[in-house]
């Protein structure tokens, strides 16, 4: 069968809810089906029974694949059709991430392969190894319903390139890659589109993947967001010369059709031979790796010993030439390391408030105290496009000695942005508790101020089911500069990975006034007091600094009293970005070994 029509669901599960994804997986079949033509193949991405980020409840979402099977087949019941879907699995008393195929028909479904993920990433937001198993079954081709041969790699299975090399020698014609890789950093393509770095990356690798080996590619992303981890979609079906032949959009759920030619196959293969060479040449590159009493010498290269006389050099008798060559390097990287793509920096967030306010926490409304600064403005204008302006609540909090500028400007964003207002001073409320502790300095009245505040907005909350939006940026959260159980109380927060400066591009972007954005910046909880008075340095210089810092690189270009000043407050705020310091006494301490997500 040279054609087949392969469809790739760039799916969005409901975390933690594994009749419910199944229901919707069944229903997605039920629609590629009804397409004309009908696929042959429709893929799923990684985990897309449970969400990827489910952590200790791997364990109570794994089925066996026989059971994913029956239930598939359950919810689908249409004509025959095969399909691929990732899973939590239980197999042998052992749990895996995995990934079925299965053909579907109106007998009983056929399980044709299962493949148990052999590389599993334990490093920065990912936890695998704690929670499953790794494959010991390796990479397998199988033969599909459709007449060609396949082998499936998961996520990071495809980023090492012994695992498709080891496909693609067993006859795989396609490579599935179910994935669910959230989105990291921001780059350019070769088309010059900003997209994020990661999804350069990944279609970088399963391009070389196709063209090295000669084999169709289709890699299925994940959507959505969980935790604030965004997974990106961008599913793309890749041909045998490295070409993309149809890719998804970002952060949206949407269904991919491609028909690929098998018989292509057969001309990559003949114009550029790599897999052939591969083959001949295995026995020879992996002679070195064969155990035995000879190992050792066997990896030792071989020489023939110097036969041009063994008294003087042969570079003796020749005139040393002049070492006049250009020379070629790379220029010194001018780029700005805090230069976002704010455009696709909005799409982010806008699609994250989306996801994280109403499909994962269920309210329709968000509510936000607006300060009259830039960082409660973008928040406010992300919101609004996100959830629409009547499905927003911006709350003004006075004190009896705040700037009258803060009031305005927070008007300003609620007249421009047309979203529902109240304001609520909190003058009484402050004054009357202060007037009962006495002997107050303006330290610790700017912290009641600003906790009165949250109770204020999480009040409106409850009386609105509205979910409270937070405005912290990156530096403030890395310098420790917000009321501990006051600014960082809010759950959900979109600016919390940006730093300050990014902030004002961003802002500028999506339309801020420009009066709020470019003036200082200021908790306006004492009088004349500002930000970077408080720091002793200036915002785009303490953006740079903890660029650097937080990655464990040199800081250079700056002196090294502002490196202290940023250094020092950097290391004596790690208290106030963690949850409480609970005493561990027993082997079910919340957040050690009962693990949770929020939003699982």
């Amino acid at each position: 069968m040279p054609h087949i029509r392969i469809a790739l669901s760039q799916f969005r599960p409901n975390k933690g809810e594994y009749a419910e994804n199944v229901a919707r997986i069944g229903a997605v079949v039920t629609q590629a089906a009804q397409l004309d033509p009908k696929p042959d193949l429709v893929v799923f991405p990684e985990t897309a029974t449970s969400g990827y980020f489910v952590e200790g409840g791997v364990k109570e979402l794994a089925v066996t694949a026989g059971t994913l099977a029956r239930d598939l087949a359950a919810a689908y019941g249409g004509p025959t059709i095969d399909v691929v879907v990732g899973f939590y699995e239980r197999f042998q008393n052992h749990i895996h991430n995995s990934a079925l195929y299965v053909t579907l028909s109106k007998q009983k479904p056929e399980v044709r392969h299962v493949h148990r993920k052999v590389f599993l990433p334990t490093y920065g937001v990912f936890d695998e190894e704690r929670f499953v198993d790794r494959g010991q079954e390796g990479v397998r081709a199988f033969d599909t319903a459709w007449g060609g041969r396949a082998a499936i790699l998961i996520c990071e299975d495809a980023w090492h390139s012994l695992a498709a090399t080891v496909a693609a020698l067993e006859g795989a014609q396609l490579l599935i890659v179910p994935s669910a890789s959230p989105a990291r950093g921001s780059g350019m393509d070769e088309d010059g589109s900003r997209l994020p770095a990661s999804v350069i990356r990944w279609e970088r690798i399963v391009r070389g993947i196709a063209e090295e080996h000669g084999v169709f590619v289709a890699l299925a992303n994940l959507v959505g967001f969980e935790g604030g981890k965004g997974f990106p979609g961008a599913s793309a079906v890749i041909d045998p010369m490295g070409n993309v032949v149809v890719r998804g959009p970002l952060f949206e759920e949407a269904l991919l059709t491609a028909e690929i030619d098998l018989e292509k196959l057969t001309d990559a293969r003949a114009d550029s031979p790599l897999l052939a060479d591969l083959r001949s040449a295995l026995p020879v590159l992996t002679k070195g790796l064969k155990a035995g009493e000879k190992r050792e010498k066997a990896r030792q290269v071989k020489f023939d010993p110097a036969a041009n006389g063994a008294s003087r050099s042969t570079l003796r008798a020749v005139k040393r030439p002049s070492p006049q060559l250009n020379v070629v390097g790379t220029a010194a990287d001018s780029d700005d390391p805090l230069h976002i793509d704010v455009e696709l920096a909005r799409r982010w967030l806008v699609s994250f408030l989306k996801d994280e306010v109403v499909r994962r926490r269920g309210f329709e409304k968000g509510i936000v105290g607006l300060s009259g600064g830039v960082d409660s403005a973008l928040t406010a204008f992300l919101a609004a496009e996100a959830l629409g302006k009547d499905n927003v609540i911006g709350v003004r909090m006075p004190y009896r000695d705040s700037s009258p500028d803060s009031l305005a400007h927070a008007q300003l964003v609620i007249d421009q942005l047309g979203i529902q207002s109240v304001t609520v001073d909190v003058t009484e409320a402050v004054d009357g508790y202060l007037k009962q502790v006495g002997d107050v300095d303006p330290g610790r009245r700017g912290n009641v101020i600003s906790r009165e505040r949250m109770i204020v907005l999480f009040d409106l909350s409850a009386k609105h089911n509205a979910l409270p939006l937070g405005t912290g940026n990156k530096s403030e959260r890395l310098l420790g500069y917000f009321t501990w159980h006051a600014d960082d109380s809010p759950p959900v927060n979109p600016l919390g990975d940006l730093f300050k400066t990014q902030v004002w591009a961003l802002a500028r972007h999506v339309g801020v006034p420009e009066v709020i954005v470019s003036k200082p910046a200021t908790a306006d909880l004492i009088q004349g007091q500002t930000d970077e008075g408080d720091f002793g340095i200036t915002y785009p210089k303490a953006d740079r600094i903890l660029y650097h810092l937080i990655r464990g690189e040199e800081v250079r270009g700056f002196d090294k009293a502002e490196i202290e000043v940023v250094r020092k407050r950097l290391d004596s705020t790690h208290w106030k970005r963690k949850l409480p310091t609970v005493a561990v006494m027993s082997q079910t301490a919340i957040g050690e070994f009962y693990l949770r997500p929020v939003d699982y």
